[in-house]
């Protein structure tokens, strides 16, 4: 097994690129920035420039009117940036681009799980299966399960796009099915690594600790994690205390490693995509 408390090396970006498989097929992993949020900020945008134009051509320049004036460019302005800086996070997170984000997170994670032959990963929130498909590329001899609910803003990932992107790696040691992060459809101690990527941080109305505690719950004594979140304190509390809780408990090897300092990101990154909190737990239980 794998000492998870010394960091393996981290791929640099683009390092590996996925293969085809014999059909000439490509892995589509889908950008974690969905087009669908980018439309509908352009969106936004075109429509906040129109009324504002509108508003200038037919409203008069006194008043009230003239606070409506104000607010329709703001929101126009605003509306445009995002849609610039959402265009920035889909390049920088794109597969195919020049930075590679996604898929140095993707693999570097993926390190800290090596397993020997016979074993079970769960993958939890896995998308259109990037980080399952890693998993399972670094242990052939295991088996790796990726659940999703693939829904809401991720609804253009699907458990399909999951299964053709591991045909076209060549990967058969993968299932996916739907599953919620919440309530895992698995008996305690049933897996030997679990794993996650910013995955949490979109589920409102639940602490982080509470998943993590969950994604624990289903992990065999002895089997370690890797877990990558937006670990920010208003979601997960205090997450020092909790390593230090599972240290308690008997887990052994846990690291809360920041991901923001240069591991997967730079800082002027982190910041530029409002990821400084970024952490990546691990340890063993």
């Amino acid at each position: 097994m794998t000492d998870v408390g010394k960091s393996p090396a981290v791929p640099e970006a683009g390092a590996e690129k996925s293969p085809e498989d014999g059909t000439g097929r490509k892995p589509n992993y889908k950008n974690w920035l969905p087009r669908r949020m980018i439309a509908a900020a352009l969106l936004a945008a075109v429509l906040f420039w129109a009324f504002f134009a509108l508003a200038l051509a037919f409203l008069p320049r006194a008043g009230a009117w003239l606070a409506l004036d104000g607010f329709l460019a703001l929101a126009a302005l605003a509306s445009t940036l995002l849609t610039f800086w959402f265009c920035a996070l889909y390049r920088m997170f794109s597969y195919d681009g020049k930075r590679q984000l996604a898929r140095q997170i993707v693999e570097g994670t993926a390190a800290f799980v090596k397993l020997p032959a016979g074993g079970r990963i769960l993958d939890v929130g896995c998308g259109s299966g990037a980080l399952t498909i890693a998993c399972a590329k670094g242990n052939p001899a295991c088996r790796a399960i990726g659940v999703d609910l693939w829904r809401g803003v991720y609804a253009s990932f699907s458990q399909r796009i999951c299964e053709e992107n591991a045909a076209a790696e060549g990967v058969t040691n993968t299932e996916f099915r739907p599953g919620d992060a919440l309530k895992l459809d698995f008996p305690d101690e049933s897996f030997d690594a679990v794993t996650s990527n910013y995955v949490y941080h979109n589920i409102p109305k639940v602490s982080g600790q509470t998943m993590l505690e969950e994604t624990l719950r289903v992990l065999k004594k002895g089997g370690v994690f890797a877990i990558h979140d937006i670990m920010e304190r208003g979601k997960y509390g205090d997450m020092e205390a909790f390593a230090a809780k599972l240290r308690d408990e008997g887990y052994e090897e846990v690291k809360l490693l920041d991901t923001a300092k240069g591991m997967f990101m730079s800082q002027g990154e982190a910041r530029f995509m409002c990821c400084s909190a970024s952490k990546l737990l691990v340890g063993r239980k």
